[in-house]
């Protein structure tokens, strides 16, 4: 009797919830390996095991891939506070910013966790997509999504021009429209294989206009590429990890380059106005840039490291506040909670005479820090939502602050999720969204976060009722009429080759 060998067919595992949360329990397990040659060994290890525990209650099968973003990138500058201590050989208690350091560690780590437990409140009932709805974009041309793209580069680029005031923060918004268009391109070339010299068009532009601007914002094209390699669910290979650590490195390179050249650079690009107005000419900015790339190896990369792990990690500030309200006998009353909804549900065109709120101001008032030296070249500076809940409602009430704002981040998000359009739109519209409240990390202040968060809903509301539909109906005809050409030429080659239809 002749016998059957039969061999497993390998899978390759898909980049999911389930995979991130294998590869944070392997870098806890490193980190505690690694925690007793640091100053602070329990932080350490227990700061390191802390992203399990999130995607261990976020990780549902329907959770946005943004969250993922959302609470890690949260949680790592937290964790960057003890990563420094390792670095330095130095406990954080007797850091320049007091023991207090210490104190903010633990409550922020924990308000990271408590960020986590909102969301999987409110979005861990997500219902799955249809299969129509999940499968849509996958028939649009990468062409013309990235034509998609590059009109919202134009609309982003003029609202940023035309409008300021009262509808700043409602076009700023819409102007976010290009990283949903973004999204959308890198989603539907991963999955289908196609499109690639689109892909890195995309990156090539970000990268250049992020360096080119004030804020060095090159970074956020890969994280859009990277949610959106976890909400396709890309396989992964070998070769896939190789591009991933590839990827890792020009960031991290990007990243110390501007590190070492941002001080310079901002004063150049603003004419050394304490402003955040551009003064000099693109062509300008870009020849500093390209000289400063061709002199890169005097670039002190050791300093350069040093120093972008020291602006990762915000918690020193944090300290600073807890120092400045024990000592205080001021009574806070929600100060903080009550100029955030003031702010926001007082429009100044409705209330002209509204005073203006200052994230600066509010940095002197709870750290009694010197102005003139935690001005950052014409960039405000904020002590973060964090530790402004912290003077309000102190530990561990500070938790149930985070755990509201937790909730009013994912309520927007999952009412994205309550439209009818395709899946990777929803993804789309919560990754600009979340975008815009964590590029910044966690200096944004209250009033910008709750601010922001009224005016997505708004704008993204409309944008999916009545604006994106008839974007999708010209995707699709451009699908259906590039299809219907293919078809007729199949029928003329099919023709030839068979010798029929002769003249």
């Amino acid at each position: 009797m002749a016998s059957t060998l039969v061999s497993p067919i390998r899978i390759a595992p898909r980049l999911d919830y389930t995979m991130l949360r294998r590869v944070a329990f392997g870098f806890g397990l490193l980190f505690v390996f690694l925690s007793p040659a640091s100053p602070d060994p329990l932080a350490l290890g227990v700061g390191a095991f802390t992203p399990w525990v999130i995607l261990r209650l976020v990780g549902t099968p329907t959770m946005p891939a943004a969250i993922a973003y959302y609470l890690l990138s949260q949680w790592l500058q937290v964790f960057a506070r003890a990563f420094l201590a390792l670095v330095d050989g130095e406990p954080m208690a007797q850091s320049i910013s007091g023991p207090w350091v210490v104190n903010a560690y633990w409550y922020m780590l924990a308000s990271t966790v408590a960020l986590a437990l909102a969301c999987k409140v409110v979005l861990g009932g997500i219902a799955p997509p249809t299969e129509e709805n999940w499968s849509a974009h996958l028939y649009w041309r990468p062409i013309d999504v990235f034509l998609v793209y590059l009109a919202s580069n134009l609309i982003a680029q003029s609202a940023g021009l035309t409008f300021g005031g009262a509808l700043f923060q409602f076009f700023d918004a819409i102007a976010r429209f290009k990283i949903m268009a973004a999204f959308l391109l890198f989603s539907s070339v991963m999955a289908v294989g196609r499109g690639w010299p689109f892909l890195f068009a995309v990156l090539g532009v970000e990268i250049l206009s992020g360096m080119t601007g004030l804020l060095g914002d090159f970074r956020g094209v890969f994280v859009f590429l990277g949610t959106a390699a976890l909400a396709t669910q890309i396989r992964w290979t070998s070769r896939t990890s190789g591009y991933a650590v590839l990827t890792t490195f020009a960031l991290v390179a990007l990243a110390l380059f501007w590190t070492s050249v941002k001080t310079e650079y901002r004063e150049i690009a603003t004419g050394g106005a304490e402003s955040q107005a551009l003064q000099n000419s693109l062509s300008d900015r870009a020849e500093y840039m390209l000289g400063r790339v061709a002199g890169a190896a005097d670039i002190d990369w050791g300093l350069a490291s040093k120093a972008l792990l020291e602006r990762l990690a915000y918690v020193d500030i944090t300290g600073l506040v807890i120092n400045v309200d024990l000592a205080s006998s001021e009574q806070q009353s929600m100060r903080q909670w009550g100029d955030a909804f003031s702010h926001v549900f007082q429009p100044r065109f409705l209330f002209p005479d509204k005073a203006a709120l200052s994230d600066t101001e509010v940095f002197i008032r709870l750290t009694k820090a010197d102005l003139l030296e935690n001005m950052r070249g014409g960039t405000s500076i904020s002590v973060g939502y964090m530790a402004e809940n912290y003077v309000d409602l102190g530990f561990p009430g500070m938790l149930g602050g985070v755990f509201a704002v937790g909730l009013m981040v994912a309520l927007v998000i999952r009412f994205f999720f309550s439209f009818d359009v395709p899946w990777m739109v929803r993804q789309g519209a919560a990754l600009a969204f979340v975008y815009a409240i964590s590029a910044s990390g966690l200096e944004i202040s209250m009033p910008k976060l709750l601010g922001s968060s009224v005016t997505f809903a708004v704008a993204y509301g409309l944008a999916m009722k009545f604006a994106f539909p008839v974007a999708q109906r010209w995707l699709e005809q451009r699908a259906r009429q590039a299809a219907d050409r293919e078809a007729t030429l199949r029928r003329i080659k099919g023709l030839f080759r068979g010798g029929g239809g002769g003249i």
